[in-house]
């Protein structure tokens, strides 16, 4: 029997070479016409989609364009995103639908073009647009839209929020796509719509996307993979004989201090040292269950990323290593989607958008302790591949999250799989402190402390699932 999320009875129109949308892609797609419809002449629509990685933001687009296109809504497809590898992906997919789309110049069906490519001369890419068929004809899509902030106090500051307010400023329907719709800075961003809510009394501004799916909705229906939690905890030891308990430091200065010694591969601790024994165990178990089952670490830095390679590679293991300096970057993250290596060691080149549903297991050895960030990088593990959702029993098999016990990390671990509202920062706030981190949220689920030949392990695991999914 199919997965809920597949079992569409009814569709109103004919599907896309075939494509049978999940349940929220075709809400999607409602969604867009409706907007289509009541839209005033010659105004710009926006719509914003939060839906959690690994839920087929990609394909849902693309397949709501085609269905707008054959009703004469729409006639061409802009699609805006923020690395070359992501552009390759939206390709790759939208001739699996057999659209043709140019990258970096104009195709039959439309074109893909990077923010940065937007952002050097925005007014060129508009007329290119308006060179194929009129800017009320085409749909604009921002992927990750949450990159495109605007600062009210700088509105005409450039930036790739700007550039692409001005691009876009015209066409009939803005589609900003996001996964973490947050900023650690706390702006607002392109196609977003703010609402003024009271939070304990207290009036804010909040971002309200118009429909969001969330990691907990997915793993329900069986689309994404749960995720377990294991964080390595110990002491932190200085020169001056100090010690600090990696995992119940609730001082910020501290904190990020044993953060910085911990994945260090050469400290006293060996806490980043046992967080890649463990993390390679459970690979090379998940082999049995998922032939091909690899791996991602993100590393802190450049120097960093090459030490951990090393040390995987001198146990044998086969590496992938990416980081922004490297210019064959983009075709190695190409070949390890593809299979090549067990690891993939990477300074932030695939957390956002990167798409390896191979990957099983995620070490988390960085500094970087953004909600946003962690999220991103967590999820790169959630996806399944056609083979392993055509067999594997619901609820689906579990992926890894490794990483140093800190209160930061473990707190978004927590509630990752949950929907939070995007607060705006009104003016002179302060960044959340690791204590109101802990307690943020209603939701807490089963956490234990194990121990193992690696020392003192904190485990969370994943949301419990609904009675007749867990049957």
């Amino acid at each position: 029997m199919a997965s809920p999320s597949f079992a569409i009875s009814r569709l109103q129109s004919r599907p896309a070479l075939g494509i049978r949308p999940r349940r929220w892609q075709q809400r999607l797609l409602e969604l867009l016409r409706r907007r289509l419809q009541l839209a005033a002449p010659g105004v710009c629509t926006d719509v914003l989609i939060h839906a959690g990685p690994g839920a087929g933001k990609t394909l849902g687009s693309l397949h709501a364009f085609l269905q707008l296109r054959q009703g004469q809504q729409l006639q061409a497809i802009c699609i805006c995103c923020h690395r070359s590898s992501i552009a390759n992906q939206w390709k790759i997919a939208a001739k699996r639908l057999g659209l043709d789309l140019g990258e970096g110049v104009l195709g039959p069906d439309g074109l893909i073009c990077s923010y940065q490519a937007a952002n050097r001369d925005p007014q060129q890419w508009r007329l290119l647009l308006q060179s194929q068929a009129p800017l009320q004809q085409w749909l604009l899509v921002a992927d990750e839209v949450h990159h495109l902030g605007l600062d009210p106090l700088q509105p005409e500051e450039g930036g790739w929020g700007h550039s692409f307010e001005q691009l876009s400023s015209g066409a009939k329907l803005r589609l900003g796509l996001t996964g973490t719709p947050f900023r650690a800075d706390q702006l607002q961003f392109c196609s977003s719509h703010q609402q003024l809510v009271k939070i304990n009394g207290i009036s804010q501004r909040i971002i309200t996307p118009d429909l969001v799916i969330t990691p907990q909705e997915l793993i329900n229906s069986g689309d994404v993979r749960p995720l377990r939690f294991h964080f390595q905890d110990g002491w932190i030891e200085y020169e001056n004989k100090e010690r600090s308990a990696l995992s119940a430091e609730q001082r910020e200065s501290w904190r990020a201090r044993n953060l910085r010694r911990a994945v260090r591969l050469g400290d006293r601790s060996s806490i980043a040292l046992q967080v890649l024994l463990q993390a390679r165990k459970r690979r090379e178990a998940l082999q049995e269950q998922q032939p091909g089952a690899a791996g991602l670490v993100v590393a802190r830095d450049i120097s960093h990323a090459r030490g951990i390679s090393c040390l995987l590679e001198e146990e044998g293991d086969k590496v992938v290593l990416v980081h922004s300096q490297d210019p064959g970057a983009a075709e190695a993250l190409s070949r390890f989607q593809g299979g090549e290596g067990e690891w993939l060691v990477s300074v932030d080149m695939c957390a956002e958008g990167f798409d390896a549903p191979r990957l099983r297991v995620v070490a988390y050895l960085t500094t970087v302790t953004t909600r946003s960030r962690f999220l991103q990088a967590i999820t790169r593990a959630v996806r399944l591949d056609g083979s392993c959702s055509a067999i594997e029993p619901m609820p689906r098999h579990a992926s890894y999250i490794h990483a140093p016990a800190d209160p930061l990390l473990m707190a978004y671990a927590r509630n990752w799989s949950l929907s939070s509202p995007y607060l705006l920062a009104p003016e002179g706030a302060e960044e959340i402190s690791p204590e109101a981190a802990l307690n943020s949220g209603n939701w807490r689920p089963e956490q234990r402390a194990i121990s193992d030949a690696a020392g003192a392990v904190i485990e969370i695991k994943e949301p419990q699932l609904p009675g007749f999914l867990a049957a």
